[in-house]
């Protein structure tokens, strides 16, 4: 019985981490998009010139 347990405490927990690294997938490519579009769409500075696109 307790055999059984552990594998099933296993698999869910495997399951619920193959779910989190999906869905963490998913927020570091919306990321990535949306660091790329503050990059290609960065205001101009004073000068006419664009300003760093880094902010430190």
């Amino acid at each position: 019985m307790v055999p059984l347990l552990l594998v099933l405490l296993l698999a869910l927990l495997l399951f619920g981490a193959g779910f989190a690294l999906k869905v963490l997938w998913y927020v570091a490519v919306a990321v990535l998009i949306i660091w790329a579009l503050g990059f290609v769409l960065r205001s101009t500075g004073a000068g006419g010139t664009r300003g760093r696109w880094y902010r430190w």
